[in-house]
């Protein structure tokens, strides 16, 4: 008979790192099959812009949230139940409330941590408090080892399993060639990429000062920006641009998906996501364009450094303009060293980070959690 496991996680909307975790999860074949799997999504916001705030809209649909567990518990009798809790903010009292709930229930509990920010919350008694009893005798999944620091007041290391992201593949080696062969007919262009929520800790406008140094430096390239609009809106966005004289080199393209996406992963040359956004941890973004064999220019955030390095990119100083202006310099000016990068990021990712990859590991996981 097949182990029972509850998924609480969180499925888009909004899209972020973590929900796309959970729909690729939900999708799985791999894991579908080797479990009996149930499903709850517990977000109550609908946008970017939402999450963290308390409404009372919100906390009403959590305490439907509640009874919906409690009911499909009773229902169900799952072996183990599957939960992924915020990291800081309000929502660690919400997911302490929830946690709490299934441990009267007597269901054993794994929590999978998408984001960070426990250390620095922690500060704060309540909170402080609120993290003891989510993480007491619980084990957890972290996408990294680097993000253990996070969390190493609460939770001992031999109670943590080390899952890195995966993303499931869109294009194959043929294809791949193709890009590459294009990609060099229009190199001259050198056209950048940011593709990401457009979040002023995402680093949209650190990247867009560095273009203005570029642009007065007398480089010759594009810089296209994909995402949805976060804390900042298109009118002042746009203004920003015009500020700097970036009107005929910065574009905004709004949110792009399937094939619109691929087309710009196809003709970009380096891919830049600066980012400082406090509950960083991953960045699946970054893990795409290497799929694209595209150089990557970001920061060592989070667990960022254990897939980007000098192999596959260049890690720079958070809010660092004109480091991250120099680091394209380099790029721009050294062809060959982009094309090197860029093919190592594919090979890095097509061993390490495909959702093949993530399956299996997840499904082992699962297996020695369900047998302690």
């Amino acid at each position: 008979m097949k182990a029972k496991i509850l998924f609480i996680m969180h499925m888009p909307p909004p899209v972020h790192g973590a929900a796309m975790i959970g729909q690729w999860i939900h999708a799985s074949k791999i894991i579908n099959e080797k479990f009996d799997c149930y499903y709850i999504n517990p977000s109550v916001s609908n946008n970017i812009a939402e999450v963290g705030k308390l409404k009372i809209k919100k906390v009403l649909l959590f305490l439907t949230l509640l009874y919906k567990i409690l009911k499909s518990i009773k229902k169900i009798k799952p072996n183990l139940c599957y939960y992924t809790p915020t990291s800081d903010g309000l929502g660690i009292y919400r997911d302490a409330l929830t946690i709490a709930l299934i441990r009267i229930c007597k269901v054993k509990v794994v929590l999978h941590l998408h984001n960070k920010g426990v250390k620095n919350y922690s500060k704060h008694k309540l909170a402080k408090i609120a993290y003891r009893r989510i993480f007491h005798h619980t084990k957890i999944i972290l996408i990294a080892q680097e993000l253990y620091k996070d969390i190493e007041e609460f939770v001992s290391k031999d109670k943590v399993y080390i899952l890195p992201n995966g993303i499931p593949q869109t294009i194959q080696d043929f294809e791949y060639n193709k890009i590459v062969s294009i990609r060099k007919q229009y190199s001259e262009k050198n056209r950048l990429l940011y593709l990401s929520n457009m979040m002023s800790e995402k680093g949209i406008w650190i990247l867009l000062d560095a273009c203005k140094i570029l642009s007065q430096n007398g480089y010759k390239f594009e810089c296209h920006y994909i995402g949805n609009w976060g804390d900042t809106t298109p009118e002042e966005f746009q203004h920003e641009i015009n500020d700097k004289g970036l009107q005929n080199i910065v574009f905004y393209h709004g949110p792009k998906y399937g094939n619109d996406k691929k087309l710009y992963f196809t003709n970009s040359d380096i891919f830049i996501f600066p980012t400082f956004y406090h509950g960083e941890t991953f960045g699946l973004v970054l893990l795409e364009a290497m799929e694209y064999g595209l150089p990557c220019i970001t920061t060592p955030e989070g667990g960022i450094p254990s897939f980007v390095s000098s192999e596959n990119g260049i890690l720079v100083e958070q809010k660092n303009i004109q480091k991250l202006a120099d680091a394209i310099k380099e790029l721009i000016n050294d062809k060959n060293k982009r094309e090197t990068m860029g093919n190592n990021g594919r090979h890095i990712f097509l061993n390490k980070y495909t959702i093949n990859t993530f399956e299996n590991h997840f499904v082992d996981i699962l297996n020695k959690l369900l047998m302690n």
